[in-house]
């Protein structure tokens, strides 16, 4: 057994590790510069619990890279069981705040069960999904299964609302799907459907959510209504030039102009300070990330660990996509945080946990 831990260890993925922290530093740089005040030069408690989350957060992504990633299939359904249990209970006696109910206060923590539910997706459809599939891919009605164990969360996420979250529920059950074996018939099939679909769907979003949806193809049309948040971060990202103005340095942040900036709209605050040449770093940083969990995802011993890979890597390229295209204006505003980099200690718990599931598939392929 001592042998095998100092395997474990020998192999332990560090370049995974290095990249999550480093993602997780330059965040807490941006949260430090949200929440920075101009008389007031002491620590903001949002910054003295984001730095407890990412000490927190740490802990448990090199717990869960040293833990056995095969052991984790017994536990998926149960543990998607207690993420739907937790959004039953925001439902019905969730925190609520800026209109969304979206947390259990727990005290030192308030929960936000749709961070865990973006982890119990994932492992509940790798779990569905990690036997071979037929010849030809699968059929359409092997997909009954994992559309209800979509639908349930995203049901429950769009009554908070939250329509980011329930967008990257189904855009990562979608990823898994199709690198799952999906015949590709039924994979186009599924993409008709869901375009028409779509009316329907635009039907139950709320009033403001529909603005959002609409006014990215032209904010100045409505500067201080639905298209305040992304005119004001489109100035920041272009005020910032090729450097940027210095840490601490920013004014669209300072002056409070920019709305939810130690959120959704982080990276504004940091391209604003650190310029065209610091969001490539940061960029660049995700995209090694992403990478190495493609290559982990190739590289795994089972189909079982390859599609967990894929499952967590998925999670933040489309975070990242998202979330960089609401602050650039190039996707509408549908609330979503930069992974790592964002403030919010169940988003950034989540996410160091999935990098350690990527941490354990890599470490383990060299012990089977």
């Amino acid at each position: 057994m001592a042998a095998l831990d100092r395997r474990v260890i020998y192999h332990f993925d560090w370049v995974v590790f290095a990249i999550a922290l480093s993602l997780a530093g330059l965040g807490l740089l941006s949260v430090v510069s949200a929440t920075w005040g101009g008389e007031r030069h002491g620590l903001d408690p949002l910054i003295v619990r984001q730095l407890v989350w990412i000490g927190a957060g740490t802990v448990l992504m090199i717990v869960v890279g040293l833990f056995d990633y095969k052991s984790v299939g017994g536990y998926a359904y149960p543990f998607y069981v207690v993420a739907v249990l937790l959004l039953v209970v925001v439902a019905v006696m969730g925190h609520s705040t800026g209109g969304s109910k979206r947390w259990i206060n727990l005290g030192v923590l308030n929960l936000e069960p749709s961070e865990v539910a973006k982890l119990a997706v994932v492992l509940a459809m790798v779990r569905y999904l990690r036997e071979e599939p037929p010849s030809g891919g699968w059929p359409l009605r092997q997909m009954i299964i994992p559309g209800l164990l979509l639908g349930v969360p995203v049901v429950l996420v769009l009554k908070q609302p939250d329509l980011g979250t329930a967008l990257i529920l189904i855009l990562i059950t979608g990823t898994l799907i199709f690198v799952g074996g999906l015949n590709w018939h039924m994979m186009v099939a599924l993409m008709l459907a869901a375009v028409l679909a779509a009316p329907v769907a635009w039907h139950y979003l709320k009033p403001y959510q529909r603005e959002r949806l609409v006014s990215f193809i032209n904010p100045q049309s409505d500067p201080l209504g639905s298209g305040y948040h992304i005119i004001q971060s489109e100035i920041a990202i272009g005020s910032g030039g090729e450097w940027g103005k210095g840490f601490l340095k920013g004014t669209q942040a300072r002056l409070n102009f920019l709305p939810e900036q130690t959120t959704d709209f982080i990276f504004a605050v940091y391209a604003e300070e650190f310029g065209f040449v610091g969001s490539l770093v940061l960029l660049g940083l995700y995209a090694a990330l992403i990478a190495r969990g493609i290559w982990i995802a190739r590289h795994a011993r089972d189909r079982f660990g390859s599609l967990i890979a894929i499952g967590f890597t998925g999670i933040i390229f489309w975070q990242v996509a998202i979330n960089t295209g609401m602050a650039t204006g190039m996707l509408p505003v549908v609330g979503i945080t930069l992974p790592l980099v964002s403030y919010g200690g169940s988003s950034l718990i989540a996410m160091m946990i999935g990098m350690g599931m990527l941490i354990s598939v890599n470490t383990r392929r060299y012990l089977y």
